[in-house]
């Protein structure tokens, strides 16, 4: 009582703080989100679009070169077309000095490749030797070139992606088409120059069809399927995506993850379009670092008004620790009489495991004379198998006494198991569970009841599912629980005429094992499971085996319940999780 008071005494809250202070603190807070909100939709438009304006900068220097370098090369077949000396080759068939002279107009010039072909298609000139003698009868640029007489531009897809482009002309001999020259243009240059930026780029043909791209899946594609070629996002990814496309507008698409703002343009050839996506990195960096200096301001600001306010709050701290001495020392008290506490249930839980022990050797004791008999039975069927064995092989009949034999050691196996019974039933339970079948478990158990169960006339019925029904769980525990109750229900039917016991196992999302009888019933289910309650006589029970087994079913995390029947008599159900659910069964 004196704790009590010392308590209520002290325990006085502290004044609060006042309402004029919240109310500064509330709109500071709100004056802070209205800021940065403002600041950042403002900063994002006004950097967004200085970002854009700069995408179609880039864009139309990557378009003005590479309209530029195929305007260049589209004169050079129409040079090469009319040059006396590829002429004379084509009508001499004389192709000693074709190379070198394609060679040498190579390096002045500075395009990729060329290639003399004649009227056959085969290959008569190359500034790359070892294509000479390939034949390019079905190619494009020949068919085309031979057709139209003019200069023909030419984009085909490679076998290993990407596209050659060339410009091919006809070369006459004689007023007809003696042969063509095929000069490649090397825009693949821009592509690996482009690859370099942190921009990714891509140009379509007239169709559509993604022809030069800094990403190499793209090529061959529609834009659209394009950008769905993209690798799925973890989920990671996807959480700091979220979070970091809130200081922009709303992206115009994803490449390799990331939020992208699109600037298309066209190129004066032929119908191209080309396209570049620039990552919103600068624009998110810029705007993020004038918020979290804005954050940062609003911050001080606030630890300055909290400091202030500490400061009144310092001299209401002395008063709280004098009081948080008392409270200590009482603290420690406390955690003395939980130790003492502790100690105690420690003791009781060793001496109910060993009241447990009792029990079960009380039990076994109980089982002595009826084991006896059981083993007594066998002896002296095996004495008679035995004489009658010897008296068979004595008339020259080995195998009827061989059948002998066998009988008496089916008789061995049995005084056997009886015995290895009695053994498992005395020692006492391991910790280590491992899985087993309730339906095995209550075979065990029924057949070390039963000696017992032979000293009277009852009906026992199984009901029993065609599966097994496997649990975690001590066999030797699981086992003592069943027993428990089967010599319970054998008690309660003692003065019954007709005496019955009905097992039901069942599984569905628990194993539930229900011991029914029709006995008297129960007549005090509050207090049937406390230790030394029981309603025998005295000598003939302690009043521990419900309590105990309550206790084992609790260990294996289950539980164990007791209800009177309607139409008469006690039912006992056993509840445990089934095997691969104790984990949640525990949690």
């Amino acid at each position: 009582m004196s704790d009590t008071r010392i308590l209520s005494d002290d325990a006085d809250e502290p004044p609060g703080i006042s309402w004029r202070v919240k109310l500064a603190i509330g709109l500071m807070v709100i004056l802070a989100i209205g800021v940065v909100l403002v600041t950042n939709r403002w900063l994002s438009e006004r950097f967004t679009e200085t970002t854009r304006n700069r995408a179609e900068l880039r864009l139309a220097l990557y378009s003005g070169n590479m309209v530029s370098e195929l305007q260049r090369t589209s004169v050079v077949p129409l040079l090469l077309a009319g040059d006396p000396a590829l002429v004379e080759a084509l009508r001499s068939r004389d192709f000693s000095g074709t190379s070198q002279k394609l060679i040498r107009v190579q390096s002045e010039i500075g395009v990729a490749s060329i290639l003399l072909i004649d009227a056959d298609g085969r290959t008569v000139g190359a500034t790359n030797r070892n294509q000479l003698g390939t034949n390019h009868r079905t190619g494009a640029y020949f068919v085309e070139a031979v057709r139209n007489k003019d200069t023909v531009f030419t984009a085909q897809a490679r076998e290993g992606g990407g596209f050659d482009f060339t410009y091919s002309r006809a070369v006459l001999v004689d007023g007809r088409a003696g042969g063509v020259i095929v000069v490649a243009v090397d825009l693949m240059k821009y592509e690996r120059a482009w690859a370099g930026l942190q921009d990714a780029v891509m140009v379509t043909d007239s169709e559509g069809t993604v022809i030069l791209a800094t990403e190499p899946r793209w090529r061959g594609l529609s834009m659209d399927e394009a950008l769905a070629v993209r690798d799925a996002p973890s989920a990671l990814s996807r959480a700091l995506q979220a979070t970091a496309d809130w200081a922009q507008a709303p992206p115009d698409a994803y490449v390799r993850g990331e939020a992208v703002m699109k600037t298309e343009a066209r190129v004066p050839f032929r119908g191209w379009r080309m396209v570049t996506f620039t990552a919103y990195d600068s624009v998110r960096e810029r705007v993020n670092g004038i918020l979290a200096l804005e954050i940062m301001g609003f911050a001080i600001l606030m630890a300055l008004t909290f400091y202030f306010l500490s400061r009144k709050a310092w001299s209401q701290s002395v008063t709280f620790q004098r009081e948080s001495a008392e409270l200590r020392m009482l603290n420690a008290r406390l955690q003395r009489e939980i130790a003492e506490r502790e100690k105690v249930q420690k003791d009781l839980a060793v001496a109910e495991l060993t009241l447990a022990q009792s029990s079960k050797l009380a039990a076994l004791g109980e089982m002595s004379a009826a084991v006896s008999h059981e083993l007594n039975q066998p002896l002296a069927a095996m004495k008679t198998y035995l004489a009658g064995a010897r008296l068979l092989l004595q008339r020259k009949r080995p195998d009827e006494a061989l059948s002998s034999f066998q009988r008496i050691d089916d008789l061995i196996e049995r005084m056997g198991a009886i015995t290895r019974q009695l053994k498992s039933y005395a020692r006492k339970g391991g910790e280590a569970f491992e899985p087993v079948d309730l339906r095995s478990a209550l075979s065990g158990a029924l057949s070390m009841m039963e000696p017992q169960l032979k000293q009277r006339v009852v009906k026992i019925t199984r009901t029993l599912p065609r599966t097994p029904v496997m649990v975690m769980a001590d066999r030797i525990r699981l086992e003592q629980v069943i027993i428990n109750l089967l010599r319970n229900a054998l008690d309660a039917t003692r003065d019954r005429a007709d005496p019955q016991i009905d097992l039901i196992l069942s599984s569905g999302d628990v194993a539930m094992l229900a011991v029914r009888d029709n006995g008297t019933g129960i007549k005090d289910l509050d207090n049937l499971f406390e230790p030394f309650y029981t309603t025998k006589k005295p000598g003939e029970g302690v009043g521990l085996g419900l309590a105990i087994s309550s206790g084992i079913v609790t260990d294996l995390g289950g539980r164990l319940t007791a209800r009177n029947s309607e139409s008469g008599g006690a039912v006992f159900e056993m509840q445990l999780p089934l095997l691969g659910k104790e984990v949640e069964a525990a949690e």
